[in-house]
């Protein structure tokens, strides 16, 4: 037997704030029978497929080090790594960590509104062209 991943939860201060950030960032949706409201404690978005969750909740203590557990983004579309940057600059994201190489290669560690980390990478199509 084994288990699966049933979502990914996201300690925070503002359930229904991040949740609404993260789905601009990551084109997720509400769960259909269950949407999100300003105040609700926990919040759940999923991809419009459902195949995958993430739950924001509420917890009382600040985010006080660096996350142990976080998200690896890679663009779609067509986007490159840097334009996909850019725009999550542009949506609040704040650069933590340019770990960008010379010849291309290499990520960028970002933190959302409330503090957690995650990367941004190169797209599939950046990876097959180097």
């Amino acid at each position: 037997m084994t288990a699966y991943i049933s979502h990914t939860t996201v300690d925070c201060a503002n359930a229904y704030e991040l949740s609404e950030w993260w789905k601009e960032v990551l084109g997720y949706v509400d769960i259909a029978d269950d949407p999100n409201e300003p105040g609700d404690e926990e919040c759940m978005i999923s991809t419009p497929d459902e195949e995958h969750r993430l739950l924001f909740i509420e917890v009382p203590e600040a985010k006080q080090v660096k996350n142990r557990l976080h998200l690896d983004l890679r663009p779609a579309g067509g986007v490159t790594r840097d334009e996909e940057l850019a725009r999550l600059l542009d949506l609040g994201a704040t650069e933590v960590d340019d770990r960008r190489l010379e010849d291309g290669r290499g990520w960028v560690v970002l933190a959302d509104p409330q503090g957690n980390e995650f990367c941004i990478l190169r797209s599939e199509q950046e990876v097959a062209a180097s």
